[in-house]
């Protein structure tokens, strides 16, 4: 059930052939399976979640249960597979065809899919910050990684994603503090007898899909094993208010983008910057040359200089 496409999509053969081999692999008969499915006429049409949309009045808040409904949607993918490949490096805009594509197959998604695909269906919410949270914990001599997408709106926390276990995933932006809602998921992870043992906090992703910038996963690691329970407080809101401080100042400047990043020149003459304008004392008059040296001089006579 888990291998027949929503509503009858088309998707891409390289996905549709990984799942096959792993049929292949994992069951007894995993050929003739294979071709039994590939080959009912009968099969159930299985409804495809539809991408929210919304009202320009909709609130954020609203907004935001409606994405994690859809993400919830989808399904957790238990199969093994992993049906999109996900590379970290890769620009933004990349990530966000990526996340199109997702919408398109309505296949069954894992934590890193769920944040690209947050991201997505959040880039016009302009006044939401979005920005990734990672999680490494230990149980049983194992370790575990889990991400999700946080958010705030308003100077109240929360977090968008999908995960095995629900109090994992989705929390409403209700936390007055980073350090709030990081506590919340701390203690989530203990009723699953899950010790936290490091926390990866990136910085505020571009709302602009088509921007060619690399989301920040890791601005700030915390090891819980090298903090207090206080030192750990202090460095989320440290990070936090490195947040604010970096959306308060524009981010810097733009970033590239499809269209712009081949247009790399300096600034016009009339845009003064700190830099221009601290060494405009040291230029010359427009009209005053610099002597030249006669030795070094060559002989241009023999030459003629096209224009």
């Amino acid at each position: 059930p888990f291998f027949v496409n929503r509503g009858g999509l088309p998707v891409d053969e390289p996905t549709w052939e990984r799942m096959w081999r792993h049929v292949g692999r994992i069951h007894p008969e995993g050929d003739r399976v294979a071709q039994r499915i590939r080959g009912a006429a009968d099969l159930p049409k299985i409804p495809i979640p539809s991408v929210p949309a919304f009202q320009p009045s909709t609130p954020i808040p609203e907004r935001l249960e409606a994405v994690q409904r859809y993400i919830r949607e989808l399904q957790y993918n238990h199969t093994g597979t992993q049906f999109f490949e996900i590379k970290k490096s890769r620009p933004l805009t990349g990530l966000m065809d990526l996340a199109k594509e997702m919408t398109k197959e309505a296949l069954p998604i894992k934590c890193l899919e769920a944040v690209i695909l947050g991201i997505y269906l959040t880039n016009n919410m302009t006044t939401l910050d979005r920005f990734p949270i990672s999680f490494k914990t230990h149980f049983s001599g194992n370790y575990f990684r889990h991400i999700v997408l946080g958010v705030n709106f308003g100077g109240r926390y929360g977090a968008l994603g999908i995960s095995r276990r629900e109090e994992l995933m989705y929390k409403a932006p209700v936390f007055r503090t980073l350090s709030e809602l990081i506590f919340d998921f701390e203690e989530a992870y203990r009723r699953c007898w899950h010790t936290l043992k490091k926390v990866k906090l990136g910085h505020c992703v571009s709302h602009d899909p088509h921007s060619v910038e690399q989301i920040e996963w890791k601005h700030s690691i915390l090891d819980l094993d090298k903090l207090t329970r206080e030192d750990f407080r202090k460095e989320l809101e440290r990070h936090a208010r490195d947040m604010r401080l970096k959306i308060g100042k524009g981010t810097g400047p733009p970033s590239p983008t499809k269209d712009r990043k081949k247009d790399v020149s300096s600034p016009q003459r009339g845009q003064a910057s700190p830099h221009r304008r601290n060494s405009r004392g040291d230029r010359r008059p427009s009209g005053e040359k610099k002597p030249a040296d006669s030795k070094a001089m060559p002989d241009l006579n023999g030459y003629q200089i096209r224009v």
